[in-house]
């Protein structure tokens, strides 16, 4: 079935711009229903911070739903959510609770970008697991504040990195959806407030703004069916992912993906673009942010054992993050046991390195689902993989759904009406040649639809005023 919806409000749009199922009132009233079912399970079964997120959270999804149901304000319920579900529990948890290890470990590591010039401490500096820097240097931007003496919220890391990750996918969702504000404030909103993001944001964790980086390269390589990037938005790709790449190692496998899809449907010429874009990138950030190794000996094997060799479990003092994975399982029997979780890991980059060859991504939604399917993959065989990794996942395939496109359509009379992306077109339709039946507000049309341009549309029975009516078209 096609998409119901108002046909003053088609009419307001060019045709061809398209609307986006999963934003409508239903299919987000379906989403917030999943949300508020996660939120009371969570509360339930976890402790500490995540059950004072999930307590909040609930009230916030269940807010949006009362909204949704109530008044049907679409926008209304969604910033409802982001208060509830993510503002609230941030600045809760930043006050009551001690600051995360994650955020401590950033704001040394700015404090120690500042004085020494990089943000890593070398192999005889380090005295615990919790003396590793295992992100990357763009990861240190968060922490300067504090570094240079801001005290409280405004200089609490989480909360920069919070802003941070709202403001790159507002940027995402705006490039993704350029002819509608409107949407990309809902859209922003929506996944903001989800689980997926949500739940990351307001127990501070160092993963959102990795994947808005991804999402905002993604969106600057999205181009119509049939048509390839410009130059200006295959470099933007290559320099957003540069950043997603110098903020953590969980960025990286996006790289190859991405470039198989732009030498797949661009040509080799866009596929080097993007990876000199992305190169150059990567080098800027690290020799800004770190400029130590440019001239001090030994700084870069620190940024190596630091952000590579700590994460995959190699060093000598190792995180005490444990999980029920299959890989983290695998590293607790042992060296012989952390070897074969090692080699499953390169098994599965070897894998998506192959299909990469063998049948290359086309498109963005086809590089999406195949770096979903990898990074699931990595995730599950990894040393030391917590569950919030699959953030990454889950908010490829969320940004999968929040863009997918209903094609908007210009038929007889100047109407407008929709169906599937891809379905047939029903241009200078001849409402003489279709048999309908009508409920009120809706017509359905067979799925055979013959369309002759000797009759003129305008005069065919059936036709009606575009600003007063509603139509779905789609095949049935």
């Amino acid at each position: 079935m096609g998409t119901l919806v108002s046909a003053r409000t088609l009419a307001a749009r060019e045709p061809d711009t398209g609307l986006r199922p999963w934003l409508d009132r239903r299919h987000l009233t379906l989403a917030y229903a999943l949300f508020l079912a996660y939120a009371a399970i969570d509360a339930i079964v976890s402790a500490g911070e995540d059950q004072v997120w999930a307590i909040w959270a609930a009230c916030g999804y269940a807010a949006a739903l009362l909204v949704l149901w109530r008044w049907g304000h679409r926008t209304t319920a969604a910033l409802v959510s982001v208060a509830l579900a993510v503002v609230a529990p941030l600045l809760w948890l930043s006050v009551a609770y001690k600051l995360e290890d994650g955020m401590m470990v950033i704001e040394r590591s700015a404090s120690l970008l500042l004085h020494h010039g990089s943000p890593y401490l070398t192999a005889d500096q380090v005295s615990s697991w919790l003396s590793y820097n295992p992100y990357l240097p763009v990861m240190t931007l968060f922490g300067l504040p504090a570094a240079a003496g801001v005290g409280g919220l405004a200089g609490n890391a989480g909360v920069w990195l919070a802003l941070g990750t709202v403001a790159v996918l507002a940027l995402a969702f705006r490039i993704a959806m350029p002819a509608s504000r409107r949407d990309v404030l809902l859209a922003t909103a929506v996944a903001v407030a989800s689980p997926v993001i949500g739940l990351n944001l307001a127990v501070i964790t160092t993963d959102p703004p990795v994947l808005a980086f991804i999402l905002l390269s993604l969106a600057l390589s999205a181009v119509p069916a049939g048509t390839k990037a410009t130059a200006a938005r295959t470099v933007g790709a290559g320099i957003a992912l540069g950043a997603a790449c110098d903020l953590k190692s969980t960025a990286w496998l996006a790289v190859p993906v991405m470039a198989a899809m732009f030498a797949a449907r661009d040509g080799a010429r866009a596929a080097y673009r993007f990876l000199a874009a992305l190169a150059v990138t990567a080098v800027a950030l690290i020799a800004l942010l770190d400029p130590a190794v440019l001239f001090k000996r030994g700084a870069a094997a620190a940024l190596v054992q630091n952000s590579v060799l700590f994460p995959l479990g190699l060093t000598h003092y190792k995180t005490p993050a444990e999980s029920l994975l299959p890989g983290h399982l695998l590293t607790t029997m042992g060296t012989a046991g952390h070897v074969v979780s090692v080699g499953l890991l390169l098994a599965a980059g070897l894998a998506v390195a192959v299909s990469l060859v063998i049948r290359p991504p086309r498109d963005v939604p086809a590089a999406i689902w195949r770096l979903a399917i990898g990074l699931t993959l990595i995730f599950l065989l990894g040393p030391d993989v917590r569950f919030g990794y699959f953030i990454y996942p889950f908010g490829l395939l969320g940004w999968l759904a929040l863009t997918q496109v209903t094609q908007v359509t210009q038929v007889a009379g100047g109407a407008l009406v929709t169906a599937p992306k891809g379905a047939r077109r029903l241009m200078n339709l001849d409402f003489h040649h279709v048999r309908a039946w009508w409920k009120p507000g809706f017509i359905k049309f067979p799925r055979q639809v013959q369309a002759p341009e000797a009759r003129d549309p305008a005069s065919a029975p059936g036709a009606r005023d575009p600003a007063s009516s509603q139509h779905v078209v789609g095949d049935p």
